[in-house]
């Protein structure tokens, strides 16, 4: 499971078109910003390929050979992948879970973690790499090589939404699958048209979830592509459920009810384990209300 770009300011030039005042010491330096502006973005830049063994015209490491210049490159480049490894290494064994399986990692698998691992630059996911790590020392086939492939091609930013979704999931009592709970349809019959309502949705985007956000996790092949319906809800069941950090038991008040959703792929389920979630209770409250129109709900 990045980084930030940062915004230059242009100040504006005065236009040859202008009658020409009188210049004063303020203006001087207001004029002399955008060369001053460009230099330190230069310079930024300039940092950034230094980090990857690579220098501007001009820099004193030039007048290295080409060889020079690879053999140093290589060498900055695995010291990088050693502190990556370290960095991980150390938050797992920081989070590292009671020890109760016998069974060992996967060697093919462990050799892939490495390789994937070694090139996680961000401090935020090396924390997830480390978690990852230690869930699955303790509990080997905890996640699959696909998992890992993904959460190496996250962003911060695809991490953060991902997270923020996982703040709105639920899970049904005995299923293991995170779900989006948005609401209910009712499948028509005959008489369905004395109805004015055949069912009812929340919009994910009020409490801070927007539908470009579920695109993207759609795309990355977190959740589902499509809304999803359980199967019909027998009269009489009561249904556990664990709603956005909430406890809520559902008992259809009628036939012909089903509960509508997003799920979350085998890939998001793996990677939900590594994320606290964090309790929504306006969300929980409106899901309440929207559900009680057909639904007997209990905490």
């Amino acid at each position: 499971m990045s980084m930030k770009i940062e915004n230059s300011t242009i100040q504006p030039v005065q236009s040859d078109f202008e009658p020409v005042k009188a210049q004063s010491s303020t203006k001087t330096t207001t004029e002399k910003k955008p060369h001053v502006d460009k230099v330190a973005g230069s310079g930024r830049i300039a940092k950034w390929f230094s980090q990857a063994g690579i220098y501007s015209l001009g820099n004193s490491k030039l007048k290295k050979t080409i060889d020079e210049k690879i053999t140093d490159r290589l060498k900055l480049k695995e010291r990088r992948k050693i502190t990556n490894l370290e960095n991980i290494l150390n938050k797992a064994i920081n989070f590292c879970l009671e020890d109760g399986y016998s069974e060992d990692i996967d060697p093919d698998w462990f050799f892939s973690f490495i390789k994937m691992a070694e090139e996680i630059y961000s401090p935020s996911m090396q924390d997830l790499w480390g978690k990852i790590f230690a869930v699955e020392s303790s509990k080997p086939g905890s996640f699959s090589l696909n998992t890992l492939q993904l959460l190496k091609c996250l962003t911060q930013k695809d991490a953060l939404v991902f997270r923020r979704a996982l703040n709105f999931a639920s899970r049904q009592k005995g299923d293991h699958s995170p779900k989006l709970l948005i609401g209910y349809y009712r499948k028509k019959t005959l008489w369905s048209f004395l109805s004015p309502h055949n069912g009812d949705q929340l919009n994910l985007a009020q409490f801070g979830l927007s539908y470009p956000d579920l695109l993207a996790l759609m795309d990355l092949g977190l959740i589902h592509h499509s809304e999803i319906e359980s199967g019909e809800i027998t009269l009489g069941d009561a249904l556990e459920w664990r709603v956005a950090g909430h406890n809520m038991t559902l008992a259809a008040k009628r036939r012909g009810l089903t509960l509508v959703y997003f799920k979350f792929t085998s890939t998001g389920t793996e990677l939900s384990k590594l994320v606290n979630s964090q309790k929504q209770d306006n969300y929980v409250m409106a899901l309440r209300q929207q559900l009680s129109a057909v639904f007997n709900i209990s905490s």
